[in-house]
């Protein structure tokens, strides 16, 4: 077998609503709700990891369900690769919290009007 460079990432590896046996590989508490692949992708992007994704791609517990895949060229163990991207990822959703609760703020400031 070829050993590639490229470490193959999935969603589900993140979600805080799937167990280990369902393919998490963080923490519970460096976990997020429902990961998007495009999500994903930014984290990879703002740590600077060549990546491409395969938004079509189903993981092999249910592939069924295309959440997409990422590849990231490894720079070092996969699982401090997938460390590192939780860590973002968090960030990202949280940013993404916040921005909705200033949308929810100004449309509620409107409204009163």
């Amino acid at each position: 077998m070829r050993k590639s460079n490229n470490a193959i990432i999935w969603p589900v590896y993140f979600d805080a609503t799937k167990s280990k046996s369902e393919g998490r590989r963080v923490p519970k508490n460096k976990a997020v709700i429902n990961p998007k692949i495009i999500e994903l992708k930014e984290a990879a992007d703002k740590l600077e990891f060549q990546n491409n994704i395969n938004p079509t791609a189903g993981y092999p517990k249910t592939p069924w369900i295309k959440m997409g895949m990422l590849t990231v060229e490894k720079d070092g163990p996969k699982n401090q690769i997938i460390l590192k991207l939780s860590d973002q990822l968090s960030k990202i959703k949280i940013q993404q919290q916040i921005e909705q609760q200033k949308q929810t703020h100004n449309y509620r400031k409107q409204a009163n009007k």
